[in-house]
Formats: C-alpha cells, sequence, structure tokens
C-alpha cells in the first residue's frame, strides 16, 4: 500500500509536525521533490511531496504560491523551519488551512534526503509488492485456465482476484462470476454498444466499469466491475485474464469445431451406407451407438442455437447427434425418451422447432434424416414447438408450399366469391368446398348444405362465372381445393 502523508508525518523520527489539512493526510505520496522555486507547476505530475525552505517566500507571496501547488495537484508541501524562516510564514499557514492543502513543518535536524528516503523506501516496497501481487495473480490465472477451470473458472479466479464481478459475453450469451453479475447484463451490453475494440470505462450504480474486447475471431467482451478504480497492479490482473481467455477460447473454438466436423462426418458415413465405418468411428470416439431401430428429431434453429443443445446434449451416450443441413440431428434408440431430451435441450435456447420421423431402420438412416428435417422446417413455417413426419406427410400437396405463397394464392384465387359472399346473396365459398369434397356429386353436397339440388347448381355457376374458370376441368377443381386448404 502506498505511504500516505498521515503514515510520513507518524513517522517519529523525521520529527514532522501537521499544521494543517487533517482531513487529506490519507493521500498517497507518489514521490517527493525538493524545490525553491516559486512556481514549480512545469515540474510536477500531481501526488508529489514538495519539500522547501522557503527561500524565495515571504508573507506576501506565499498565498499565490500555496494556490499554484494546488493547481498543480501536490499531495503534501513540507516546509523547511530554521534556515532562511524561523517559522512557516503566517499567511502560507492560513492559506493552506483555508484550501486544505496538507503542511508538514520539518524542523532543521531533519534533512530532506532523509524524508526522499523514507518515502523512496515505501515506494519501492510498494512496488515490490505490487510486483508480487501481480505475478502470484497471473500464476493463479494461468493455472485455473490450462486445468480444468477452464474459462469460466478464470472469470472466478478474477472477480476473487479484484475483489469485484466480471461479465463475459457475446452477441447471444453471457457468463458471469458470481452468478449475481448476471443482473448487470442489460446495462453493459448497451455500454458495449459504444465499444468497436480496445478498452471503455463507466460508472455503474456507483462502481467502476472496464468494458475490453478479446482477442477472438467472435467479438467477445470482457466486463468488470470494482467499488473502487483499479490500481496498477488491478489492470494488469485483467490483461492477463484477456489474455488468457482469448487463448482458451480459440481453442475452445477450433476443438469445438473439430468435433462438430467429426460427427457430421459420421452422419454423413451413416447416410452413405458405410455402417461398419461409422459405428467404428462413433464407438471410439463417444462410446456405442443407440441400438436400430431409431427415433431420430431434427431440432432447427440458428447455428448459435444449434451449437448450444450440442452442448446440452454433450456426454449423453445413449444418444448421437450431428449436424444435418442446417438443422441438428438427434438419434435415439425407437421406444426411449430421444424426443423428450431433445425438447428439453431446445427449449433451453428457444425459439427451435423440431420434427420427430418415423421409426428409422438402420439402411433407412438418410431417409429418416430427411423425414425429421422435413417435419421440422414444417413447424418452424407453422410457428409450432413440434411437428411429426405423419403430421406433415398428411397434408399432402399443401405441405410442399409455402404457407405465405399459400395464403397469397388463396386470397387471389378466391377474391371474387368471398367478395360476392360478404353481400349476403349466398355462400358460394361454402358451397364450393362442399360440392368439391363430395367430387361433383350435386345431391349428396346440397343434401349436406341443407339446400335444393338446383340451388347448389345456381351457385356453381355463379362461382363459375365469377371465376371465369371451367369447373368441369380437373385441374381448376385441384388448384381451387388447394387454394380452400390454405
Amino acid at each position: 500500500m502506498a505511504l500516505t502523508l498521515r503514515g510520513l508525518a507518524a513517522d517519529r523520527p523525521l520529527g514532522l509536525r501537521v499544521l494543517t489539512g487533517d482531513a487529506a493526510l490519507d493521500r498517497p505520496i507518489g514521490w517527493v521533490h525538493p524545490t525553491e522555486l516559486t512556481d514549480p507547476q512545469a515540474f510536477l505530475e500531481g501526488g508529489e511531496l514538495l519539500l522547501t525552505t522557503g527561500l524565495a517566500l515571504d508573507e506576501e507571496t506565499s498565498p499565490a504560491y500555496v494556490r499554484r501547488l494546488v493547481d498543480a495537484g501536490v499531495a503534501g508541501l513540507g516546509f523547511g523551519v530554521g534556515l532562511s524562516h524561523d517559522e512557516v510564514p503566517a499567511t502560507l499557514v492560513e492559506t493552506a488551512a483555508e484550501v486544505g492543502l496538507p503542511l508538514l513543518e520539518v524542523r532543521r535536524e531533519t534533512p530532506f534526503i532523509a524524508i526522499t528516503r523514507a518515502v523512496s523506501r515505501a515506494v519501492a516496497a510498494d512496488e515490490y509488492a505490487m510486483t508480487v501481487r501481480i505475478g502470484k495473480a497471473q500464476q493463479e490465472l494461468t493455472r485455473t485456465a490450462v486445468g480444468k477451470g477452464g474459462p469460466a473458472g478464470v472469470l472466478r479466479k478474477l472477480a476473487k482476484l479484484i475483489d469485484g464481478w466480471v461479465l463475459l459475453f457475446d452477441h447471444t450469451s453471457a457468463e458471469a462470476a458470481p452468478t449475481s453479475a448476471h443482473a448487470h447484463a442489460g446495462s453493459v451490453r448497451e455500454e458495449a454498444k459504444h465499444l468497436r475494440s480496445g478498452t471503455r470505462a463507466f460508472a455503474l450504480d456507483g462502481e467502476e466499469v472496464v468494458l475490453q474486447t478479446l482477442h477472438t475471431r467472435a467479438r467477445r467482451i470482457l466486463a468488470v466491475g470494482t467499488p473502487e478504480p483499479l490500481d496498477t497492479a488491478g489492470r494488469h490482473v485483467v490483461n492477463a485474464a484477456v489474455s488468457l481467455l482469448s487463448l482458451a477460447l480459440e481453442q475452445d473454438l477450433t476443438l469445438a469445431h473439430a468435433w462438430w466436423d467429426l460427427r457430421k462426418g459420421a452422419a454423413d458415413l451413416l447416410a452413405a451406407g458405410q455402417y461398419e465405418l461409422a459405428f467404428g468411428l462413433i464407438t471410439t470416439v463417444w462410446g456405442d451407438p443407440p441400438e436400430p431401430p431409431w427415433a431420430m428429431v431434427a431440432l432447427v434453429g440458428a447455428p448459435a442455437q444449434r451449437r448450444r443443445v450440442g452442448d446440452a446434449l454433450d456426454g449423453d451416450s445413449s444418444l448421437f447427434f450431428a449436424e444435418w443441413g442446417s438443422a441438428m440431428l438427434v438419434v435415439g434408440r425407437s421406444g426411449g425418451d430421444v424426443l423428450d431430451r431433445a425438447l428439453a435441450a431446445a427449449a433451453t435456447v428457444p425459439p427451435m422447432y423440431a420434427g420427430l420421423a418415423d421409426p428409422v431402420r438402420l439402411e433407412d438412416f438418410e431417409v429418416g434424416a430427411e423425414q425429421a428435417d422435413l417435419a421440422a422446417r414444417a413447424a418452424e413455417a407453422d410457428g409450432k414447438p413440434l411437428v411429426t413426419f405423419a403430421e406433415h406427410s398428411a397434408r399432402g400437396l399443401l405441405s410442399l408450399i409455402d404457407p405465405v405463397v399459400a395464403r397469397i394464392y388463396a386470397e387471389n384465387a378466391l377474391a371474387p366469391l368471398r367478395s360476392h359472399d360478404e353481400t349476403g346473396r349466398g355462400d358460394l365459398v361454402g358451397s364450393l368446398r362442399c360440392w368439391l369434397e363430395h367430387h361433383g356429386h350435386w345431391d349428396t353436397a346440397a343434401a349436406r348444405l341443407g339446400v335444393h339440388r338446383h340451388t347448389l347448381r345456381n351457385r356453381i355457376r355463379k362461382a363459375e362465372e365469377l371465376l371465369g374458370r371451367d369447373l368441369d376441368s380437373p385441374g381448376v377443381r385441384a388448384e381451387l381445393w388447394v387454394a380452400l386448404q390454405a
């Protein structure tokens, strides 16, 4: 800890006497600077203890002198008596008291060099302690990074070392240490919008928060919050953590991509019928694969969502999962709880959409994967969490048409009939639907509608007139049926 004016004044062999500025005696002393200049501002950085015998000072010049020192940001003034002045000038004492500048009387028996040595020893000890602290902190962070702790362990260790909290986040997720730091995520993300690279500091709920970008391909930012601004050692510790996190995350990312590609390769082998090779790879790397027949679930979502679902499923040896196109394919023993586990993993990163294939034999792996993928796409289009392939295939031709396109087509195709029906002069849309459902049988459709067959004939004739289409044409009937189902 840096030597303060209070600590220096308490050094009895120096015999210093505090004349003014008791409230500011806890200021740290950055250095000692003896000078007899009446305006030493150009030679000061701030934080110094200035020593003078007042050779060029008197009662008239002292007040302005004191104010210049305050403007320069000195920590305090030591005035040596017994040489040019038997006592400190009264106006100097009065002005120092007025502006709150600590003023120490230095007796003649105490050479300025003794004060310089005392401060120099304290500064050297402080710098040594800081070096030791930085070194120990870097060792602890490094051991954590290369050990089992990984990036999450580094975050916990960093929070402890700086006696604060940390957040590591990208555009989709955030990790916090301690976990209560998640409460700051919203404010920190908002402030991070102003940071492109490097460092940015801001105040948050009475604390100082420092944002620093990591040296990774994906944009990641480390946020560090502390009750007081970080000192030099603290900044070094944070910089060390940034370097270690950047390295660890890049290594994790490279390794994750390799494992991901290996899973995809195994799925490609199964689709190509290379079962022995595929099973050998899966068994060697992840353990025995589930026994066919299989339940197969496809999960549709953004790449980051699929990665996080993979992380959630990783370690479950009873399942095999891999990317299939732009979906995540989850494979398990038919009759098990594959669907429940896949949906549970997907629920952690909504919104995701699931498709379930019919039970799949080994030789039908590719067919099952395509079925699950098609069902998942249908779930996404309908905004449903799950669609089975059985449900999807039951939709027939309409399942192959984009829902938005189908809706627009239906609105345009049936607009003349709906416009007519709004006038209240008959139900042409409902009559056409019923007539087509019953394959153009007049009596059956009329009975279903509760009208006379001649009434139905008139309605269909009116519909044909408004549509300008020949309803005896099978193609026209098919098009209108699709429009009625959309």
